[in-house]
């Protein structure tokens, strides 16, 4: 069996590829590497027992549909993992035509592939940022909590859902085997435990590799933007899931998925940490001064944002192994002190 991981050179997506060779699947890797990193790539395929036989890679857009179609084709794809995906949710505000694109309009291109190659799973990377700002009520935020995103990135996403499903209905009307499964998650942390792959993006927005760029002497402090949410510190409070629990939840859907079906999942641990908890956290684990300066509030941050993961344990089991802080920081401080300039250091 080989498997498609689109954004197969990004920081989820090579996790994915490493995961899926390690669980015994060849995999084909399309990526444009404008934010991927080819070297990712390489590392995977150098592992004992890849190579090129195991892990193909295409440098293209996913929305160069006859490429791609000839892609599925040759390789007698029948599941897809679509990652790729422009994902900073500022940028979008600033060119939301350029997130249409990228996100929507090329994930529309990808399915006229696959519905022409015969695809018959498509296992899409959502987003928590599809919700928007849910009111207190629905915090932790389960599947079938209102969605009504507040910037293009999310809305973005939310169309490729709105077009899974539509799709998914005239696959059925039409007798083919197609099902999809959306699954949204929330922040993605830490890196591959043997070292081999791990978090490099330029410029750098997540907040676990800024704290541990102080840490490594290449930022001066870290700014914390508010400081009197209604939390129990005054600092937001996020969900933070492991990179590689990530992934194994999207094998556990590509395993459920039955012909015909759509799933709906939330990833998460089921609990969240503040800015201030993260920095403690970083702290304690590098050994290191982190300085912390304190800022006015961003405009859309809303105070707690975590996920409830009752569905997708109870219909599939899983659950977040890693779930300790300072585990998940551990992984992601190995990567980054190892790696100080991602990348590029190979």
């Amino acid at each position: 069996m080989r498997v498609m991981v689109t954004g197969g050179a990004g920081y989820i997506g090579s996790h994915a590829v490493k995961v899926l060779l390690d669980a015994g699947v060849d995999v084909l890797v399309v990526d444009n590497l404008e934010r991927g990193h080819a070297e990712a790539i390489e590392r995977v395929r150098a592992l004992p027992g890849v190579g090129e036989n195991r892990l193909a890679f295409q440098q293209c857009d996913v929305g160069e549909a006859g490429v791609v179609g000839a892609l599925l084709s040759a390789y007698q794809v029948k599941t897809v993992l679509h990652f790729a995906a422009l994902a900073y949710v500022g940028e979008s505000v600033t060119d939301p035509l350029r997130y249409y694109r990228a996100n929507t309009s090329a994930a529309l291109a990808l399915l006229r592939a696959c519905d022409s190659a015969g695809v018959e799973r498509f296992i899409f990377s959502s987003t928590c940022a599809s919700f928007g700002e849910p009111p207190p009520d629905r915090i932790p935020i389960a599947e079938d909590t209102p969605q009504h995103p507040i910037n293009p990135y999310g809305r973005s996403k939310l169309m490729v859902e709105h077009i899974l499903a539509d799709h998914a209905h005239a696959a059925r009307l039409a007798g083919k085997p197609f099902s999809y499964a959306c699954l949204r998650y929330f922040n993605v942390a830490g890196a591959d435990p043997d070292g081999v792959i791990g978090e490099a993006h330029d410029p750098e927005t997540h907040l676990i590799p800024i704290v541990l760029q102080v840490a490594l002497g290449q930022r001066d402090a870290v700014t914390i933007f508010g400081t009197d949410y209604p939390t129990p510190d005054g600092t937001c409070v996020r969900d933070y899931v492991h990179v590689i629990d990530l992934i194994d939840a999207h094998l556990a859907v590509m395993k459920a998925l039955q012909p015909g079906e759509a799933r709906y999942y939330n990833v998460g641990i089921g609990r969240g940490y503040s800015v201030r908890e993260i920095i403690e956290a970083c702290r304690r684990v590098t050994g290191r001064p982190i300085e912390a300066t304190e800022g006015e509030r961003r405009p859309g941050d809303p105070p707690e944002l975590y996920n409830a993961p009752a569905k997708i344990r109870n219909e599939l089991g899983w659950e977040a192994k890693y779930t300790n802080l300072d585990e998940i920081i551990a992984s992601a401080w190995a990567w980054h002190s190892a790696h100080p300039s991602g990348y590029a250091n190979t």
